[in-house]
C-alpha cells in the first residue's frame, strides 16, 4: 500500500486448481514455503497470478487493509489480481507469517 492511502485495485478473484490464467503478465509461484519473485514490478492493468506449487496450503492476503485476499490455496491452486492502480502493494501468507511479497505497479 502506497503511503497516501490504499489505491484501487480490482481483483479477479478466482481460486482454483487448473483452469487459464487471464492475460498472464505477471507470475509468483508458492514453493518451499516462499514467494518467488518475492519482489514483482509490474505494469498498471496488469493481471497478477500466484500458483501454489507447494504440499500445503497458502494464502496470497495484503497487509494492513490492501486489495489480496485469497482463499486458502491447496497444492495447485492459482488466484489472480489485476492491479489497475501504481503503488506499492505488500502481502503475506496467513498461515505462514514468515512468507512476504511485493507487488510494486508502475503507471
Amino acid at each position: 500500500m502506497p503511503g497516501s492511502g490504499a489505491p484501487a485495485a480490482s481483483g479477479t478473484r478466482q481460486a482454483g486448481a487448473g483452469g487459464e490464467s487471464p492475460s498472464a503478465a505477471g507470475s509468483v509461484s508458492i514453493k518451499n514455503d516462499a514467494f518467488t519473485p518475492q519482489l514483482l514490478t509490474v505494469k498498471a492493468g496488469t493481471t497478477v497470478t500466484w500458483t501454489n506449487d507447494d504440499e500445503e496450503p497458502h494464502t496470497v492476503t495484503s497487509d494492513a487493509n490492501g486489495p489480496l485476499h485469497s482463499p486458502g490455496l491447496d497444492t495447485g491452486a492459482v488466484y489472480h489480481f489485476t492491479f489497475t492502480a501504481p503503488g506499492t502493494y505488500t502481502y503475506l501468507c496467513t498461515i505462514h507469517p514468515f512468507m512476504h511479497g511485493t507487488v510494486t505497479v508502475t503507471p
